[in-house]
């Protein structure tokens, strides 16, 4: 059996235990921070046990849990920062606000590049397609790995249920046709981390889930 090209580990950081993922090139031992929101000292600490060289910072959207603390992270470390689409520069601009109110330290940043819908995520010899998915915000993106049928989905879907919707510039049918319409079609094997909560498959979601699940969605088109 051949060893995994991606591996990942979960890391839960801030008040809300967002799940940010630590990434990587089994090969190479290269790779990077999906969704580095706060606890920064320990990030690194579960980079260096797993003896990874991080090259980027990778980010699905412009929450304060999701990304609140990247820009103090890729400045001190000198890393780029790719994502998320450029419709959640509203919520990266509010930063500096957000955080405290929710007893966070989060600051303004700018990301080295704006992600679009198609575009791919390098680290080692790992490549991500990158999937944006509007609903939760506008300019959220999913990270999907074909190889190895795996997604970082962040806050769009969960085990058991959706990302919300009633933030400023939510929107519910955005939601479920991004879910329904980009994320179903990848397979009913693809397994995928969510923001927050434990991991599942597109599968036992699209059996399950009370809000995109298919049953609920064929009572919702009657």
């Amino acid at each position: 059996m051949t060893e995994s090209p991606l591996r990942a580990a979960i890391v839960p950081v801030t008040p809300f235990q967002q799940n940010c993922s630590l990434v990587w090139c089994s090969k190479t031992m290269r790779g990077a921070l999906i969704d580095p929101g706060g606890e920064l000292e320990k990030l690194k600490d579960a980079v260096a046990k797993a003896g990874v060289t991080l090259e980027k910072i990778l980010l699905t959207h412009g929450h304060a849990d999701h990304c609140g603390q990247a820009g103090m992270l890729a400045e001190e470390l000198g890393l780029p920062i790719e994502g998320p689409h450029e419709a959640d520069r509203f919520w990266i601009s509010r930063l500096d606000e957000d955080g405290p109110r929710f007893g966070m330290e989060t600051r303004v940043f700018e990301p080295t590049r704006w992600l679009k819908h198609g575009d791919t995520v390098r680290f080692g010899e790992v490549e991500l397609d990158v999937i944006h998915c509007p609903g939760h915000t506008p300019g959220h993106v999913v990270f999907f790995h074909g190889p190895t049928r795996f997604a970082f989905v962040g806050d769009v879907l969960f085990a058991g249920s959706i990302g919300r919707t009633d933030f400023p510039m939510g929107n519910h049918q955005d939601l479920l046709d991004a879910i329904t319409g980009k994320l179903w079609p990848l397979g009913d094997e693809v397994t995928f981390v969510p923001g927050h909560g434990p991991t599942s498959t597109f599968g036992r979601e699209r059996a399950s889930n009370p809000f995109v699940g298919d049953a609920a969605m064929a009572g919702a088109a009657r």
